[in-house]
């Protein structure tokens, strides 16, 4: 994150732009902040670190709001939160735009291993998953809490840009069926009819 005062002025600019629903052109964001392009390159990088910055911005209190209301414990809370962040992905406007606007970049910002957004994603689902094989509530075995949690981020990418990547629509209800199932394989369906 941005420590500066003119780097968060900048990137906080750059928030308003996005959650407008508008594209971030460093060019028009140099201007409103009434820099060269050479000064606001030197305080927030590049555009795709910029854009990084803030996606991550607004993935943290969807994350901190989906936990809130979770379940409380076990693999009922993992699903919850996780299904929670899904389907509010899925469901804000200012995202769906940018995917429409930019889909090649946001699946190389959001999606790729050397993605900021990806590893920390991960890594906060790795944490929540550590959270609860500590309480005694959860045991990820036989796959440590990362490699699941980097399996539960696929399963969560492959819903939320389920148009992009196989041009099918997103689901959140699917998504969440998917993470009980992964959750809870030994799970016996009750008896339909």
């Amino acid at each position: 994150m941005y420590t500066s005062d003119s780097a968060l002025r900048a990137f906080r600019e750059a928030r308003h732009t996005f959650i407008d629903g508008s594209r971030i052109d460093m060019g028009t964001l140099a201007a409103s902040l009434g820099v060269d392009r050479t000064s606001l390159f030197r305080w927030v990088g590049n555009r795709d670190r910029l854009l990084s910055e803030v996606l991550w911005s607004l993935a943290v209190p969807t994350l901190d709001s989906a936990a809130a209301s979770a379940a409380p414990t076990g693999a009922a809370r993992i699903v919850d939160v996780l299904d929670r962040f899904t389907a509010d992905l899925i469901r804000a406007p200012y995202f769906r735009a940018f995917l429409t606007r930019e889909p090649a970049r946001a699946l190389r910002l959001l999606t790729t291993t050397e993605s900021d957004v990806q590893s920390r994603f991960v890594a906060r689902v790795t944490a929540l998953i550590d959270d609860e094989r500590q309480a005694g509530t959860f045991d990820p075995a036989p796959l440590t809490s990362e490699e699941l949690a980097r399996l539960l981020v696929r399963i969560s990418e492959s819903f939320t840009y389920a148009d992009l990547i196989s041009g099918e629509t997103p689901d959140p209800a699917r998504a969440r069926a998917t993470f009980e199932y992964v959750l809870r394989p030994t799970a016996v369906p009750a008896p339909v009819g």
